[in-house]
Order: C-alpha cells, then sequence, then structure tokens
C-alpha cells in the first residue's frame, strides 16, 4: 500500500479539551506560547503527528476555541482533510462547538469524527444527553454518521478506539491527488538556528523540491527552497495536502507574515476582486451590499466587501447567492477555494463559500452573472473552461489561463484537448470556441467583401490590415493558422482574399493592362521608367499603377529593381541566351555587348540574375551558373 498523508485538525469549544486529546494521542503538548502554559487556553495554532500501521501519517492542527482566537482558528482549518469535533461530556454542545462545526462544514471538510472528552466526570445518564446534543448538531452534515467516541485524556479511556477509528477512517480516504501548480499558504515563519528563515503551511496545490525558485506573494520577492521537512522529517519534496517546512533563502523572517503565499513563479495572480457562491448561516442577519466583513481564506484574513450578482438585494439568512468579492488587500486565491465570512461586531461566523472565477471580467451595469456562475459552481473542469474561452471574445491562450484555473500547463493542455474546443497557433496553444471561431469568420468574410468591393482589380487585403480590421488581439501565428483553417479564406504571402475573389478590370482597364505589357514587351531590355510607363497607360495614375501591381503579381511582368521592370518573354530570352554560354566567364562589359544595353540596365539586371542564381558574381567577372 502507498503511503498516505493527511491533515487532521481539532475544532470545538474553549476548554473541551482539544490540546490534552492531541497530546494523549501523539505525545505532543502542541501549547508552546509561555501565555498558552501560563492561561491552560491554546492561543495560536498548535502541531503534532501521529503514525498508524498501515503507513498512513496524520499531521494535526490544534486551534484554539476562545471565541477572540477564532481567526488563529480559521488559519489552521484551511486545508485540512479531517476534522475531530471535540466536545466536553460534561458541558454539551457550546457556542464555539457550532460555530467551529458550521465552519469545517462551509470550508468543505468532508470527513471527521466527534469526540467526546472528560466522559470520566460524567455518569452514563450525562454522556447520554452528551451524544444526543452532537447528533442533533450533525444531522444532516459531513458527520451526519461519524463515530461518537467517549474518551478522557486524563486516565486514557476511550484513547485506543479513538485512535483505531482514525485509523479506520483515513483508511478508507482518499490521498489528494497531487496536482497544480505549487501553492503553500503561510501559517508560521521563524528562524531556526543555523538554518535561518523557516516557514509553515499545508501544501495546497503542487509540489516543490529542494533549490526551486518560488515566488512570496503578495510582496513579490523571489525566494529559493534550501531543504525541506514534511511531517517534521528531512524530505526530497513537498507535496499538495502535505504540512511541509520550508528553510528559504532570499529573504528575512521579519519579510514574511500569516497569510502571505509560495508560489511557483508565473503561475499565480493577485487579486483584490473574485466572484464566489456564498451562503449565509440560518443564524446570520441579514447581509447588505457593501457591508464591511472580515474575509478568511487560507492563511489569509482582510477587511472585504460583496456586491450580489442578478439584482439580488441582499443575502438572506439561509440563503445562496453569487457574489462580487473586493478586498482591501490583494490576494492568491483559486478557483474551489472555500472562504469564511464574519461580522465586525459582535465577531461572529456569519457565512462562507467557495471562489468561482478569480478573474471575473469587470461588471457592467444590469450584466446578468448567474447562467456563467451556476456552470462555474457545478464544479466541471471542461465547462469551466469553454466558459473562461468564450469569455474572451477571439479566444485565448492556454497560458493565460493556468492562473485563472489553476491547472500545470500539461495539466491544462490534456483538458483542453478534451473539450471539444479548437486548439491552434504555435504549438496549437490558443483556444477558440465553435462558435466563436465561425462569428470570427462571417467577420472577416464582411471585411474582405467590403474590401474586394471598394478594390475589385486587387488580389486582396493586405495580411496586417486585415487582422486589425478584425480586432482580434491574435499573435500572427494564430491569425495565419486560421486563415489556413478556413477554406472561404486564401491567404497569398502577406495577402488574403476571399477564395472566390478573382481580380476584375473593366474593359478600359483590360486595354490599359494591354497597352502597359505592350509597352515593356517592345522595349525589349531597354525598357522605361515605371513613372514613363504608367503616364503613357493613358488612364488615372493611381488605377495605372494598381494594373502595374496586377501584371508583376501575375508574373506578366518582373520587377527587377525598385525603378526597372521587364517583361518575362524578354528576360527568358536573356537567359537562354546566357545558358548557351554555361561555365562561360564575363565582364560587365562583355555583357553589355551580348544584349546591347547601357550600364543603367546591365548593372540591376546582372544583380538580378545573381539571386536568381543564373549568374555568380566572383570579382569584377561573373560565371554563368
Amino acid at each position: 500500500m502507498a503511503a498516505k498523508h493527511f491533515i487532521a485538525g481539532t475544532a470545538g469549544h474553549i476548554d473541551h479539551g482539544k490540546t490534552s486529546l492531541v497530546r494523549a494521542l501523539t505525545g505532543v503538548d502542541t501549547d508552546q506560547l509561555k501565555e498558552e502554559k501560563e492561561r491552560g487556553i491554546t492561543i495560536d495554532l498548535g502541531f503534532a503527528s501521529s503514525t498508524f500501521p498501515n503507513d498512513i501519517t496524520l499531521s494535526w492542527i490544534d486551534v484554539p476555541g476562545h471565541e477572540r482566537f477564532i481567526g488563529n482558528m480559521l488559519a489552521g482549518a484551511a486545508g485540512i482533510d479531517l476534522v475531530v469535533l471535540v466536545v466536553a461530556a460534561t458541558e454539551g454542545v457550546m457556542p464555539q462547538t457550532r460555530e467551529h462545526f458550521e465552519i469545517c462544514r462551509m470550508l468543505g471538510v468532508r470527513h471527521g469524527l466527534i469526540a467526546l472528552t472528560k466522559c470520566d466526570l460524567v455518569d452514563a445518564d450525562g454522556l447520554d444527553l452528551a451524544i444526543a446534543d452532537v447528533r442533533a448538531l450533525a444531522q444532516g452534515s459531513f458527520l451526519a454518521d461519524a463515530p461518537v467516541i467517549a474518551v478522557s485524556s486524563r486516565t486514557g479511556s476511550g484513547i485506543e478506539r479513538l485512535r483505531d477509528a482514525l485509523q479506520t477512517l483515513t483508511a478508507q480516504m482518499e490521498s489528494r491527488p497531487v496536482s497544480g501548480n505549487f501553492r503553500l499558504p503561510v501559517d508560521r515563519a521563524f528562524v531556526m538556528k543555523g538554518f535561518g528563515t523557516v516557514v509553515t503551511g499545508t501544501v495546497f496545490d503542487g509540489r516543490a523540491v529542494p533549490d526551486q525558485s518560488l515566488l512570496l506573494l503578495p510582496a513579490g520577492k523571489p525566494v529559493r527552497i534550501r531543504s525541506i521537512q514534511v511531517h517534521g522529517k528531512p524530505a526530497e519534496e513537498a507535496r499538495r495536502g502535505q504540512r511541509a517546512a520550508l528553510n528559504l533563502t532570499g529573504v528575512d523572517v521579519a519579510g514574511i507574515h500569516r497569510g502571505d503565499s509560495l508560489v511557483t513563479v508565473d503561475d499565480f495572480r493577485l487579486t483584490n476582486e473574485f466572484d464566489v457562491q456564498l451562503e449565509m448561516l440560518p443564524s446570520a442577519p441579514e447581509l447588505p451590499p457593501l457591508h464591511p466583513v472580515h474575509l478568511h481564506m487560507g492563511t489569509t484574513a482582510c477587511v472585504a466587501k460583496l456586491r450580489f450578482h442578478d439584482r439580488v438585494r441582499l443575502a438572506a439568512p439561509g440563503s445562496r447567492v453569487f457574489a462580487r468579492v473586493f478586498t482591501e488587500s490583494p490576494l492568491v486565491t483559486l478557483p474551489g477555494d472555500h472562504f469564511i465570512l464574519r461580522r465586525f461586531s459582535p465577531l461572529e461566523t456569519i457565512g462562507g463559500g467557495v471562489v468561482l472565477d478569480n478573474q471575473p471580467p469587470r461588471l457592467r451595469r444590469n450584466q446578468l452573472e448567474g447562467e456563467k456562475l451556476a456552470v462555474l459552481a457545478a464544479g466541471d473542469p471542461i465547462q469551466a473552461l469553454t466558459v473562461f474561452v468564450r469569455e474572451a471574445a477571439a479566444g485565448c491562450s492556454l497560458e493565460s489561463l493556468i492562473p485563472r484555473m489553476g491547472y500545470s500547463g500539461p495539466e491544462l493542455r490534456r483538458l483542453a484537448e478534451h473539450s471539444g474546443l479548437r486548439m491552434g497557433g504555435l504549438q496549437a496553444n490558443w483556444l477558440l470556441e465553435a462558435e466563436q471561431s465561425e462569428e470570427l469568420a462571417g467577420r472577416m468574410q464582411s471585411i474582405l467583401a467590403a474590401f474586394h468591393s471598394r478594390n475589385p482589380m486587387l488580389p486582396g487585403m493586405p495580411k496586417e490590415q486585415t487582422r486589425i480590421a478584425l480586432n482580434a488581439p491574435w499573435p500572427e501565428t494564430v491569425f495565419d493558422w486560421f486563415l489556413s483553417q478556413d477554406s472561404r479564406f486564401h491567404r497569398e504571402g502577406e495577402t488574403v482574399r476571399l477564395s472566390v475573389h478573382q481580380p476584375a478590370l473593366t474593359s478600359a482597364e483590360a486595354a490599359a493592362a494591354g497597352r502597359i505589357e505592350s509597352l515593356f514587351r517592345s522595349a525589349g531590355l531597354q525598357v522605361p521608367s515605371v513613372e514613363e510607363a504608367l503616364r503613357n497607360s493613358g488612364i488615372e495614375p493611381k488605377t495605372a499603377h494598381t494594373i502595374l501591381q496586377n501584371l508583376i503579381r501575375e508574373g506578366r511582368l518582373v520587377k527587377v529593381s525598385q525603378d526597372l521592370v521587364f517583361h518575362k518573354q524578354n528576360l527568358a530570352e536573356t537567359i537562354g541566351q546566357l545558358q548557351t554560354r554555361r561555365g562561360q566567364r564575363f565582364s560587365v562589359a562583355e555583357f553589355k555587348e551580348w544584349t546591347g544595353i547601357s550600364r543603367k540596365y546591365a548593372i540591376p539586371l546582372l544583380e538580378f540574375l545573381d539571386r536568381q542564381r543564373i549568374t555568380r558574381r566572383e570579382g569584377d567577372s561573373r560565371l554563368v551558373l
């Protein structure tokens, strides 16, 4: 069996025995602060670990139960896999019991059990009452069918039963798949003698290895991992779902705070604005829009305001609504992250929910977002990918979606390949939905048709001009791909046309084209200048210039230099004469004598023949190839 690692958290009212229970299970006293020792309560997070014979390791996070330290509790509860809800049999369910329970539920915890502590201090009737109390609390929740185990940390009664229940539960659980890019929300930072700066936290996504470079956000400071410990032991990597301690270089401990995130470079974006699905507790007051609240996400706590989508005027008790969250300070978040909302006064939990979109577009007046957010709330990654691509008018790159969806590049590519989206451009890294593609093609058809109508003699529209007119912010490789995969369009060099388009000349223009061609044909190699030929065409200069360009494009005339154009037949005859002298060397003077032309024509013509590999210049002479 492969080794499994899980994060277990305690939850419950103050003085219900959470720390004593962890000590009984692990032998570790998680109360380390002097004030905690003096006051006999847990103020900050405590950590311990335990192992089971079936190669399962549990990392314990012991959280404070006092209402004043709920913020610390929330920092610890983020990322736990299972919870042990601790309820003293002497008191039963208390206010912080309910609050901790609701917090765990809204943070997405799906596994756990209930420990009834201090059972040595009550009789059988008292124990039955306490069991009924916790069963009523857990009804209809993820703990509805969880075992309720009576224990006494003082006498040791029930501890082995609890340990066995934890072993059975974790054996049935699956380890989190290692996916995404590395992200570790920091819950502690300290200096270890001989090592330097150390941070700890639960790895939310991906994996990291020693000597890897990371980014500390929101400071934007680059750091490097010197070494890693996982569950208190040296490790070659830290992966999703593990408690890890990272020894860092490049940053002092004073520059790191709880709520910071260590992430892979370029894969995450800070945000002050994101869309969520919010669940209000039945006991919560009505929440009006833009009312300040405390938002807790991961190990981060900040002030936030919410604006409700789809004309919802307020969040009622027990309701579920879609909302846009605005935070006072930037944070790192991904779709699927859970959060908790608390009132300013009195300090109490009023709701929580899940992030749906961490980079939403700007809200427009009366814009309805419910349909889109309902799709995202369903949790299907392929549907989410399609929503984000559709939201970009001209599609988007795979790379731009990495910080929006939280997948690594290869993971996102595999997702896209199964999505039915069109993939093109350099390394097929641009995504387009079929309807988007058809809409863009329709616009391009209209653009090209209008251009052909205005310029019937031209073979097509300049490619860059077409791209600008389409107003699609594509790299050139994506535009080229889009043109090549649609038979309605044809590209020739830097020109784009409708496939059905053929340049059309009026009778007067066709006659002018004949005159221009005839003029160059009859001139032999002593051709007139371009300007002279256009003046003698008998039509308007701009039209004459277009006709000349068409003749060159069709190959009937050949542009040798900026000012010289020859008829293709005359050039072919000259090349034929040269090929009868293959292998012969000749000078410019000899070429002039053979052709009967002046130096004005000879030099540009020879340079053209060099480029065409008919001749090759060698010093002052040339060789016929």
